[in-house]
């Protein structure tokens, strides 16, 4: 991460450059972005009155899936229509398929791709146990706290919320294929006894978007279950089939009939069509690690009287950025007006 423009823990606000990759904070301190929330996460049906848990959705582990699988179908796809066209031309030295068949049931060239599969499923694997094994971040609004455990057995981090850092980045990916937009959001929980910063990643489609996913953490945490996205009983949650379907009859209804069968159907069929989704359900409906005693404890109800209290300097500058939003202006307005100023740095 980029830290020497302030040479300071970052604020609400800070904006920075490097390497390609912008970076703007929204907090600490939290105050409101003015998008409306909006998570990938489905997040209303892992949180309470109390405590809210985030942890990575269903949909990531269908996209990982599904690039594995397509990626070795497409090599597999390769070598056969290579292989065909080799011999092919070489049908009046050797016989078509016999020289087919040596090229392409190549033991040696095999043992490449089954190695590619194998060390793709390794760390495959191995993500989907890390993720097991590692409780989710729970936000408890009543302590105004966040807690993390870094894997089992660790002892747990309780950061306060107005000190949980969030910014989001816009960059690009650069790849052997292809250089593609790249947002994310990221969420880092600074550990007070060393000052090491924890930082958790989740990409998300555009920088609107990733907002609008800190959007909705922060409308939990001050305004409760209500602040949440809406909980229709009909929503789907990215990466089931029901989701899958959803999204193949809405390409179809927008597009011509070959589009629909070379956009959507052939690319779907060679990345493993729903098994993706199946082998998504699978790993989030394994048994997850459970929090620590103490962590039960924390996470359990208290008095209303005891219930910590939004610092005045949070709810003064939010009603200062309503004001803002009131006069149809955005949190970015608001940002660049008090860095002309020079008064962002609190």
């Amino acid at each position: 991460m980029p830290n020497k423009k302030y040479q300071r823990l970052p604020h609400a606000g800070d904006f920075e450059k490097e390497n390609g990759m912008e970076i703007v904070y929204l907090s600490p301190k939290p105050i409101p972005t003015g998008l409306p929330a909006i998570s990938s996460r489905q997040l209303h049906r892992n949180a309470n009155t109390t405590f809210m848990d985030y942890s990575i959705g269903q949909g990531n582990f269908e996209f990982m899936a599904r690039i594995g699988i397509g990626s070795i179908i497409l090599i597999i796809t390769t070598l056969l229509l290579f292989s065909a066209f080799a011999s092919w031309i070489r049908r009046h030295s050797e016989p078509f398929l016999s020289a087919w068949a040596s090229f392409f049931f190549n033991p040696v060239i095999w043992l490449i791709i089954l190695s590619i599969a194998a060390l793709y499923l390794y760390h495959f694997t191995k993500l989907a146990n890390e993720i097991s094994s590692i409780p989710p971040l729970r936000f408890n609004r009543e302590r105004r706290e966040v807690v993390y455990v870094a894997k089992k057995g660790k002892k747990p981090i309780y950061i306060p919320w107005e000190s949980v850092i969030a910014c989001v980045s816009t960059g690009k990916l650069i790849t052997q294929y292809a250089v593609t937009p790249e947002h994310k959001l990221m969420i880092g929980l600074r550990d007070s006894s060393n000052g090491e910063i924890l930082w958790n990643v989740i990409p998300c489609g555009s920088s609107s978007l990733a907002i609008s996913e800190w959007e909705s953490i922060r409308a939990y945490m001050e305004h409760g279950i209500t602040g949440l996205p809406i909980n229709h009983d009909n929503e789907l949650e990215e990466g089931t089939v029901e989701f899958f379907h959803l999204c193949r009859e809405n390409y179809r209804e927008e597009h011509s009939l070959i589009g629909y069968i070379w956009g959507f159907l052939t690319i779907q069929f060679f990345s493993g069509w729903t098994l993706p989704c199946y082998i998504s359900e699978w790993i989030n409906n394994r048994p997850k690690a459970i929090f620590p005693r103490d962590v039960l404890e924390w996470s359990k109800p208290i008095p209303a009287d005891d219930h910590i209290k939004s610092s005045t300097e949070l709810i003064a500058e939010s009603e200062e950025i309503h004001e803002y939003f009131a006069r149809g202006q955005t949190i970015f307005d608001y940002f660049s007006e008090k860095s002309s100023e020079g008064k962002v740095t609190r």
